[in-house]
């Protein structure tokens, strides 16, 4: 039998190693410098590329017409993010045979500097051979930022505005003027602001920018420039603050947490249905484990016998047979209903069993209430309803609806008391977790939470 055509037994350390430690990513950032540098000697090569943090440089091109903010914007990113300020105009004043020579210096300085946290952002990248030159000699950017804005609204703007010629800063007599009258005197009109000339540049401009924007498909945002700056600021900042899908193989390990009534159970389903996840209910494995008289049943049965907690370690016992069968492994799980505390959380990542996904899934009280006390059983049919959102069709069948004892207020806020006791631990511990308004439609919910799973988790740049 072809060994390659069997099912493979995958220890779930391996998956979860390389998911954790970007492994695939590594690997393919670390080709691609190979292929740009050509070294002759890969190994130090590699070596010193493996060294470098090179996950938490900021590569950054703006793009934009004249008078959009790219220069504001630009040193705004660069103060925060710790990075360095790369422009055209900059090159562009080396002499054009030495422009890449000019562009790689700057590039390698910036790889020197990458424990220092130090980055690059390009600017006023206007023309689609300059597009083609960076990426040729390897400048390949992680986030594209595109400002926008209407062409009169670009005029207007360039026409207010003004330098000092001592510090060499931008000021507009609109929307950025100092208020040292000393500063006001001595403020100069700039060269080339005119309305005729402005006009001029933004052809140019959009001549060459239909060409330069297919170049960065996946990379590329386009920001509304025609607001305050720094709504345009914090909307670049978030942006590339976010990380980009990545082709790496990936096994969706999913918690669902949230007080009872809150759907974790079916958006379980839901994510099972589409992405073939295993659908892990703890409280349903100990049931059947009791069903099906295993050896876990036995232990089980007294406790359920006497309504009593089944106590942590034969939970993980139970729950650690489920996660470590080879369907869990391969597709992927999504769990719920456990942990409830703290100590399960740790026994649960002490096993291995490190979700890469958390959802918290927020309802408020009034609504819990609400969706579980007006739940109703019909004892003839087993059919269940709910007074609100899924009434019976006739009276007949309302007249003999019963109401499980657990769904009373009382027993409710009993049990919510006890959850959000333990909530504020849980969401310390689980701080990567993604907090969700469950309080609408499921299928609304559904799409955050499916949006939170094929997306890179958020990751601060330093």
């Amino acid at each position: 039998m072809d060994a390659t055509t069997a099912p493979h037994h995958i220890p779930p350390e391996m998956p979860q190693y390389g998911e954790e430690r970007h492994v695939f990513e590594l690997m393919q950032n670390m080709l691609e410098q190979l292929l740009i540098y050509q070294p002759k000697d890969p190994i130090p090569f590699m070596i010193t590329h493996l060294q470098q943090d090179n996950d938490n440089v900021p590569k950054i091109v703006i793009l934009g017409p004249p008078a959009s903010g790219k220069t504001t914007i630009a040193m705004w990113l660069c103060k925060h993010l710790s990075s360095n300020l790369l422009t055209m105009d900059n090159l562009m004043a080396q002499k054009f045979s030495s422009l890449a020579a000019v562009a790689r210096e700057h590039y390698q300085k910036m790889k020197v500097g990458l424990a220092l946290g130090v980055g690059v952002g390009v600017r006023h990248l206007s023309k689609f051979s300059q597009a083609l030159m960076i990426q040729t000699i390897g400048i390949t950017p992680r986030h594209v930022i595109a400002l926008s804005a209407p062409d009169t609204v670009l005029i207007e703007r360039n026409l207010g505005k003004r330098i000092d010629p001592q510090t060499g800063e931008i000021y507009h007599t609109t929307f950025d003027w100092p208020p040292e009258s000393e500063i006001q005197n001595r403020l100069v009109v700039p060269g080339g602001i005119s309305e005729l000339e402005t006009a001029q540049k933004l052809l140019e401009y959009h001549r060459n920018i239909i060409r330069i924007l297919p170049a960065y498909p996946k990379i590329l945002k386009v920001i509304n420039a025609d607001q305050p700056c720094v709504d345009v600021f914090y909307q670049a900042l978030t942006y590339v603050q976010t990380n980009h899908r990545s082709n790496a193989p990936f096994t969706p390990r999913v918690l669902l947490f949230g007080p009872m009534g809150s759907g974790k159970s079916l958006q379980a389903a839901l994510l099972a249905q589409k992405y073939g996840l295993v659908n892990v209910h703890c409280g349903q494995l100990l049931k059947e484990a009791v069903a099906g008289e295993s050896k876990f049943g036995e232990l089980i049965q007294p406790y359920f016998q006497k309504e009593m907690a089944v106590p942590d370690s034969i939970i993980m016992k139970v729950l650690s047979q489920r996660l470590s069968q080879q369907d869990c492994i391969q597709r992927g799980w999504v769990l719920h209903g456990f942990p409830k505390d703290l100590d399960q959380a740790h026994m649960l990542n002490s096993l291995g069993y490190q979700p890469n996904r958390v959802f918290f899934l927020n309802v408020p009280f009034d609504s819990v209430i609400e969706r579980l006390t007006l739940r109703r059983l019909d004892p003839v049919t087993g059919e269940r309803y709910h007074l609100m959102y899924k009434p019976p069709p006739t009276l007949e069948i309302q007249a003999r609806l019963l109401q499980n004892p657990k769904d009373t207020e009382e027993q409710i806020k009993l049990k919510l008391d006890l959850f959000y006791r333990n909530f504020l631990e849980l969401e310390e511990f689980y701080r990567q977790a993604t907090t969700i308004n469950a309080d609408q439609d499921p299928y609304t919910v559904f799409e955050y939470i499916e949006s939170g799973i094929i997306n890179p988790l958020p990751k601060k740049v330093p």
